[in-house]
């Protein structure tokens, strides 16, 4: 598959010059609507030069910006992609598991190749820190890996909520957040509009968010302090977490060894109230 243009920024922002890099921020941040405006208004948005914007442009692979929209435009439409609209492609059909079982991994293997070492050890880090409190949710597919995660970051550490419910119950949850502390969120296609309107009301409040969506991005992207961009579309009709997944087990692993003396007393004082 081909990478998206926000997988390509995560590559090649750190040898970005400062104006470009505004450019690849101001983009994240209404991705991908900013990249289909015109080129004068996607500078006045960035606050940097149009040749600069092209330059950007260039940088990430494309000839020119039509390219570069028509590109956007292709994700975006994959964006809008229900269950029901994909098309499985009549060539795989060699039997159901080796064709899912490859993209899957494939799926994988891309997340991995453009997150670094560096993003994850900083979540990791944010993660163990105790000055605050951390709240995990996920939307309707996806809020499983967000009860997995909190299940077990509640074991090593106080002070982990997993919210569930009805909207107006995280809504409530909202008086006890500030800015001490973390919100994860699991959001990928068709994007829940509840989270992006709770995301966006955490984030006035000061709280971190750290977001785990697709490829294409969720609108929560823009509120988010850390983004993990995974891999789901599989030759299915439904997308697959599974590479968000292993994200998350990985940041629990990381997490754990931070906490290594308090988590590990923890764990021993769990044990002897059970």
């Amino acid at each position: 598959m081909i990478s998206s243009i926000a997988e390509l920024i995560s590559d090649r922002i750190g040898a970005m010059p400062a104006g470009e890099r505004r450019a690849a921020q101001t983009l994240i941040a209404n991705y991908p609507l900013t990249g289909l405006k015109t080129v004068a208004e996607f500078s006045a948005a960035a606050g940097v030069s149009s040749p600069t914007i092209l330059r950007f442009v260039a940088r990430l692979g494309f000839q020119n910006y039509p390219e570069f929209q028509s590109a956007l435009q292709d994700e975006l439409a994959a964006q809008l992609q229900s269950p029901a609209s994909r098309t499985l492609d009549p060539g795989s059909a060699g039997g159901a598991v080796s064709p899912m079982l490859e993209a899957t991994l494939d799926n994988m293997r891309e997340t991995f190749r453009h997150l670094t070492d560096k993003q994850l050890a900083d979540i990791a880090t944010r993660l163990a820190e105790r000055r605050g409190k951390t709240f995990l949710i996920g939307g309707r597919f996806t809020d499983p890996l967000a009860r997995y995660m909190a299940a077990h970051l509640a074991i090593i550490q106080p002070d982990v909520y997993h919210l569930a419910g009805q909207e107006s119950i995280w809504r409530d949850r909202l008086i006890d957040m500030g800015k001490r502390d973390v919100l994860v969120i699991f959001d990928i296609r068709r994007y829940q509009e509840s989270l992006v309107r709770f995301a966006e009301k955490a984030h006035q409040r000061g709280v971190q968010i750290i977001l785990f969506t697709d490829q294409w991005l969720s609108p929560i992207a823009r509120f988010a302090r850390h983004v993990i961009a995974g891999r789901t579309a599989v030759p299915s009709a439904w997308d697959s977490s599974a590479a968000l997944f292993v994200v998350a087990e990985t940041l629990i692993g990381a997490v754990t060894r931070q906490l290594e003396a308090a988590g590990a007393k923890r764990m021993r004082d769990l044990e002897s109230l059970r």
